[in-house]
């Protein structure tokens, strides 16, 4: 009895009866914990190398497309590959602990991020920004230097890989090293200052000076003779500009010599009158087919030079480095395959081999892309050498094509068809309208009107569907998710058409002509639409008058607006007329439409790009939605859309009264909405015949003139995104001579003393 009481007070067997009050659960059950400690290196080591692969091959698909969701898919590799790359690495060391012989071969893995944080050649920067943080690279690559030397050193001196893992450690110090020169180069402040010639003081005007003064003092008859410079720079490849169409070979190297010439544009540098004339002889005498071709190439080349590695490789250093990574890589494959390895687990080994094959095959790759690259094309090849014939075929593959449109209402047209494998661009324009996004975003309205029966399950049903609108509004907002929801649902696509580009260029063609001095440049290039209206004034007997004031008198993003809703209504008016694109009313019209749709997707998707002259083209944008919405709402539009629809809700604008009483003088100024302007607009442009000619040649003039004032950074930045039309027109621009960056027009002249006799 006395021993069952001391049991019963003994503490320790009272807690050995009874289960544990602090006992913990445990939530991931062991099973995922072993499975975890197993597989956390070798599955995020092989999840990098997969992550460098899919960058190599598909990191060059970004300047072809501007869809989201390759671009995402891209943008989330880029990130998790520095990310793994790095965790995997604390990984290791923290694995060092462990007796096993295995963690020599998981030291030996070290290295292989480092050639992982190097990251592919094709992609070193997803966008500009990421060149600026260059230095932040530099501190990486700093610590992680450390930390693989600390692990490799935990394994001395039992370590038998140490030759092979010094090897990889080399190939990984280059690599991280080529994409932190590739950063810093890229950066805009070093992008300027690489361009920037050597600061010129001009002549010595003082000493020139004293002795002038010093000869007038002694009484000799001395004057100042100015002998102008010799040019220094002339060179005979662009003395003359060729003559007649270009082949495959010469489209890349006049592409890299005008990159060379002009990549300062990027960085607001400014050029000289003797850069423009060379460049705009050259572009006057091209066909429109051949100087999209240069522009392509170019600004290919521009892409290469932001956001790849191609810098740093195509140069002496770079092709050395280059060749050491690569031997250093293939010697530590010999040795490891001769190294005896009955020590380590036969899944790991197996994991090395795939590591230094992969290696190996990401290196042949990255070296076939340099060899076969324009850049190689450009710079290496001669006219008449052997491999110019094998180029010259493989540039025939990679050429610009073209088909025929089948869809309508561009059917029959020729329009820009490379296979995306081949393409130095989107070859599309993007298409977003008004009065569409406005009858498909609606929320319905109630309509409480009837009481019956069935009626009060429709006015459930709409509430019901209201609420759920608003409910999904409210989750993308909350998400930030709209601007990728927009673009999915409300942007299309058009492809770009021989035709379109055609009258792009003849229009800056016939604008270069006339732009003989400064002030007719500066003229031009001012001009959002007014330009050519006068000039259309001047040779018919159209009176345009009263739609210049619809121009240049109210902002930019007010006009763009305006003039894309009165192409709108216009074009819905008269939808079901003549749809044949040979007929060229037919063709102002259609492409009419089509700028229209592109110059507001470019203000109200592209803020960013277009904030140099978008004013408050958004809060004008969301208060003319707002109108046309209530607008809509009034007269009971349901919110299926469809071309019909969009016709009738034209119409249904256009029949609205507004000659009696003009919508600001009833309105006010608070309200930004241009809605009604634009429909005034409209009623002015259907009593012209040529409407269709104004509005196109209208249109063209306010893409170049927003092309000429956008920030040059944010062309370069749609480069890496699929590029734009704009960019294209921009580019087009500058070797047109049209442009406020040439402003050097003399250069230094010798001065002599001469006295006389």
């Amino acid at each position: 009895m006395a021993s069952l009481t001391e049991n019963f007070l003994s503490p320790t067997s009272h807690l050995q009866t009874q289960p544990s009050n602090n006992q913990t659960f445990d939530v991931i059950p062991p099973h995922f914990k072993e499975l975890w400690e197993r597989w956390n290196i070798r599955g995020l080591i092989l999840f990098s190398l997969s992550l460098q692969t899919f960058l190599i091959l598909c990191a060059p698909l970004r300047k072809r497309t501007s869809r989201k969701f390759p671009i995402f898919l891209i943008w989330s590799a880029y990130l998790l590959a520095d990310w793994t790359a790095s965790f995997i690495v604390g990984l290791i060391s923290s694995n060092q602990s462990k007796s096993d012989a295995n963690v020599y071969l998981l030291a030996f893995w070290a290295p292989f991020l480092l050639l992982h944080l190097g990251g592919p050649d094709t992609i070193t920067a997803f966008a500009l920004e990421d060149n600026a943080l260059w230095l932040r690279h530099l501190i990486g690559l700093l610590f992680q230097v450390v930390a693989t030397v600390y692990v490799f050193i935990q394994t001395i001196p039992q370590n038998k890989l140490r030759v092979p893992a010094i090897l990889m450690f080399l190939a990984g110090i280059i690599k991280y090293a080529e994409r932190t020169r590739a950063l810093y180069l890229a950066s805009l402040g070093s992008f300027r200052a690489s361009m920037l010639k050597e600061p010129d003081p001009g002549p010595d005007y003082a000493k020139l000076m004293e002795e002038f003064t010093c000869k007038k003092d002694a009484h000799l008859p001395t004057t100042i003779q100015l002998v102008n410079e010799p040019n220094q720079e002339w060179s005979p490849f662009t003395s003359t500009a060729k003559e007649g169409d270009l082949n495959q070979l010469e489209v890349v190297q006049y592409a890299f010599l005008y990159f060379n010439k002009f990549k300062g544009l990027i960085v607001d540098l400014i050029f000289s009158f003797k850069e423009r004339n060379e460049s705009r002889d050259f572009f006057l005498k091209r066909t429109p087919s051949d100087a999209l071709k240069v522009i392509e190439v170019e600004l290919n080349f521009i892409y290469e030079v932001l956001f790849t590695k191609v810098v740093v490789i195509h140069n002496l250093s770079g092709s050395i480095f280059r060749f050491i990574s690569s031997c250093s890589v293939t010697v530590a494959l010999v040795l490891f395959s001769r190294l005896d390895k009955t020590d380590f687990r036969k899944l790991d080994v197996r994991i090395t081999y795939a590591l230094l094959v992969g290696a190996l095959a990401l290196d042949f790759v990255s070296i076939s892309m340099t060899v076969f690259s324009d850049w190689t094309i450009a710079t290496l090849i001669k006219d008449d050498s052997i491999l110019a014939t094998f180029f010259e075929y493989l540039l025939w593959l990679k050429r610009q094509r073209v088909s025929v449109h089948k869809k309508s209402p561009f059917s029959g047209l020729k329009k820009l068809d490379t296979p995306r494998i081949f393409r130095r661009w989107r070859e599309s324009v993007s298409q977003f309208n008004l009065i569409a996004y406005c009858l498909s975003e609606r929320i319905p309205m109630d309509d409480s009107r009837n009481t019956s029966i069935c009626c009060g399950c429709s006015f459930a049903w709409n509430k019901t569907v209201r609420l759920l609108r608003r409910t999904k509004d409210f989750v993308i907002d909350y998400l930030g998710a709209k601007e990728f929801f927009d673009d999915w649902k409300y942007v299309s696509r058009q492809p770009v058409f021989e035709k379109l580009w055609d009258l792009i260029f003849e229009e800056m063609l016939e604008k270069s002509k006339a732009a003989e001095t400064v002030e007719i440049t500066e003229e031009i290039c001012s001009s959002r639409g007014s330009y050519v209206l006068k000039s259309m004034d001047l040779r018919s007997e159209i009176d345009i008058g009263e739609l210049i004031s619809d121009i240049d008198e109210v902002a930019f993003d007010e006009s763009l607006m305006l003039w894309h809703i009165a192409t709108e209504l216009c074009y819905r008016d008269e939808q079901n007329t003549n749809t044949n694109v040979n007929d060229t009313s037919t063709t102002y019209r259609e492409f009419s439409k089509l700028l229209s749709d592109y110059m507001l997707y470019l203000i109200v998707m592209l803020p960013s790009m277009m904030s140099a002259v978008a004013g408050i083209g958004e809060i004008r944008f969301r208060d003319t939605c707002a109108e046309a919405k209530k607008f809509f709402d009034r007269r009971r539009f349901s919110c299926t859309l469809d071309e019909s629809k969009i016709t009738k809700g034209c119409r249904e604008i256009l029949a609205v009264n507004v000659i009696d009483a003009k919508p600001v003088e009833v309105k006010g100024d608070k309200s930004k909405s241009v809605l009604f302007n634009g429909s005034l607009l409209a009623r002015k442009l259907k009593k012209h015949n040529e409407k269709w000619e104004i509005m196109s040649k209208v249109w063209i003039e306010m893409l170049s003139y927003a092309a000429s004032h956008c920030r040059p950074d944010q062309h370069a930045q749609q480069v890496s995104k699929g590029g734009e039309l704009i960019t294209m027109v921009w580019l087009l621009m500058a070797h047109f001579g049209l442009g406020g960056q040439f402003q050097i027009s003399e250069g230094h002249a010798r001065a002599k003393l001469r006295v006389h006799k």
